[in-house]
């Protein structure tokens, strides 16, 4: 079966609108998060709350999904995504600063930028990467997850850096400013990453197929029954949510666990958590150089599951941490979970695009907004549920070592039984790097092959 493909020039377009999408999400999330806290002396379950709002709203990425099936095309729900997020961050901004002179009035406008910030990180991700698993070739879909993963991250660190440059000296007027620059210069980037370049691939398969009847599409209620209905599906939405609940379960209590047990100051467990951010680039890229077909080194399912286990290995050294410390070597530990998580989720993430046009139809936009639901909302109570399973075991009379290694230990059997539903889903050569074939919307004539390089 032959593929519209885009080269890797494309799949760096698409990972500059990821990056867009970072640099606005990381300035609401950090900056917008500390002025609350610091500046303005507000409670942190505050802004605690809006990003909870902003994950639980993830809820709906099938409903985007699917109306990017719908109308057959990704782009301008990409498009439209971004601008409502954009919005949502400037709304953001200046529901910030007026909160310095009426709580109640910043706080009502804070929740409706929050709302939109989280309408359009659905809206734009989800179709982002329903044209991903639809246009890039399946050998190239783990590297393709990698580097839109890793534009992604890039835009957090260079926003967070150029933004807090200019916000020095703070002033309400210079946060607005400085948030309104960021998302106006992530929107266009977007438009200027995305032009042409479904249009390209579209044109090329209406060029060598036959012009057919549409076939009519399924209402958004009966697509996700239908979805929901595919066993695969099922399972893998429970392995995502799973998976991705025992991947930021340490998220808030690793650097306090560094402090109480190991004795660390803020500035060394801060570094702790830089070594651990260093292992997940270090993974992702792992996967992406080896675990190529080219390479004859694994496969997506193998090291979606690997990545599972090896995590569950990670976290029984936190645990033997927790037991042995001082005498353990933390850093080391924290390296190899951030290498097991970073080529996990990487590898899973491709999984994810790969699995998604599989079925009896096409349902893209359905799966990875079903998926994405499931990967948003395991990050809103991981952190979550961390800490206040910590919090609960002191509450009770636990020893402080017995409370955090408790929570790792159960990371890992989380993650183990994540292992297992990725073994059961993932489990026939559709997975494979070198085998997978997913049916674009329209295919075209047998062993003839596009090569997309926009």
């Amino acid at each position: 079966m032959a593929h519209a493909r885009l080269g890797w020039l494309g799949i760096m377009r698409l990972g500059l609108v990821q990056t867009s999408l970072g640099a606005i999400v990381v300035l609401t999330t950090s900056t917008i998060n500390r002025v609350m806290v610091v500046e303005l002396a507000l409670p942190a379950i505050l802004p605690g709350a809006l990003v909870g709002f902003h994950y639980a709203l993830q809820v709906l990425r099938p409903r985007w999904g699917h109306g990017s099936d719908v109308g057959g095309r990704r782009t301008p729900w990409i498009i439209g995504g971004m601008g409502v997020l954009a919005l949502g961050g400037v709304l953001a901004a200046v529901a910030t600063s007026w909160m310095g002179q009426s709580t109640a009035g910043g706080l009502i406008t804070a929740i409706v930028a929050f709302g939109l910030i989280g309408v359009g990180v659905g809206a734009s991700g989800t179709s982002l990467l329903a044209l991903l698993a639809t246009s890039v070739a399946p050998e190239r879909r783990g590297a393709a997850a990698t580097i839109v993963w890793l534009m992604m991250i890039a835009g957090f660190v260079v926003t967070a850096t150029t933004a807090g440059h200019f916000l020095d000296p703070y002033s309400p007027e210079r946060l607005v400013a400085v948030t309104a620059a960021v998302s106006a210069a992530a929107f266009l980037v977007t438009l200027a990453a995305l032009y042409g370049i479904e249009d390209s691939t579209q044109s090329t398969r209406s060029a060598l197929v036959p012009a057919a009847v549409p076939e009519p599409e399924p209402r958004f209620r009966v697509a996700l029954a239908e979805v929901w209905g595919d066993r695969d599906a099922r399972r893998f939405t429970i392995f995502v949510f799973l998976s991705m609940l025992a991947y930021s379960m340490q998220d808030l209590i690793l650097e306090p666990f560094a402090g109480i047990v190991f004795g660390m100051t803020p500035g060394q467990s801060t570094k702790l958590a830089g070594l651990q951010h260093g292992g997940v680039f270090t993974g992702m890229v792992l996967v992406a150089v080896v675990g190529r077909a080219g390479l004859g080194i694994g496969s997506l399912r193998s090291w979606t599951i690997g990545g599972c286990i090896a995590s569950a290995v990670a976290l029984a050294g936190l645990v033997a941490a927790g037991m042995l410390a001082p005498a353990w070597p933390l850093k080391p530990s924290v390296f190899a979970l951030g290498v097991a998580n970073g080529a996990f989720a990487v590898a899973a993430i491709g999984s994810m695009m790969q699995l998604a046009g599989a079925g009896r139809a096409q349902r893209t936009g359905v799966r990875m907004g079903l998926w994405g639901a499931a990967q948003a909302i395991a990050f809103g109570v991981g952190g979550f549920l961390g800490a206040a399973a910590v919090d609960a075991l002191r509450a009770m009379g636990t020893e402080p070592v017995a409370a955090f290694t408790t929570v790792f230990a159960l990371e890992a059997m989380l993650f183990l039984l994540a292992a297992r539903l990725a073994a059961a889903t993932i489990a026939s050569d559709k997975s494979d790097l070198g085998s997978l074939e997913i049916a674009p919307l329209s295919t075209p004539p047998a062993n003839v092959v596009v090569e997309t390089r926009g």
